[in-house]
């Protein structure tokens, strides 16, 4: 099955592990240590992340570490940008009023 950007952080459990790796590459313990589950289950979690192209595995010696593809994840941010443009809209409008508010309430004392 061909899993997107949007599967991987639609589990708490993946959305962490990407946590994890915004500072540096982690092997798979390392990974599982984190969390209360077994190995088995984060090494499911962390093979659905490398299937939707968010992280990547590399070898070294017996060790397995994960890389975080941050380009991958740009897909989700272009998703959310008109979210945010409307948000930033609203927002701003709040301020307007509330600065009109503020101003109105000067006048009067």
């Amino acid at each position: 099955m061909k899993r997107d950007v949007f599967y991987a952080i639609a589990d708490p459990t993946r959305r962490s592990i990407l946590r994890s790796l915004t500072s540096e590459s982690q092997n798979v313990n390392t990974l599982a240590d984190k969390f209360d589950m077994t190995r088995q289950a984060v090494s499911l979690h962390i093979k659905y992340l490398q299937e939707c192209g968010v992280i990547s595995i590399r070898k070294e010696g017996r060790e397995r570490y994960c890389n975080l593809e941050v380009e991958k994840l740009a897909e989700v941010a272009d998703w959310l940008e008109p979210f945010r443009k409307m948000w930033a809209g609203k927002l701003n409008q709040l301020g307007r009023l509330l600065d009109e508010l503020q101003t109105k309430s000067n006048k009067e004392v």
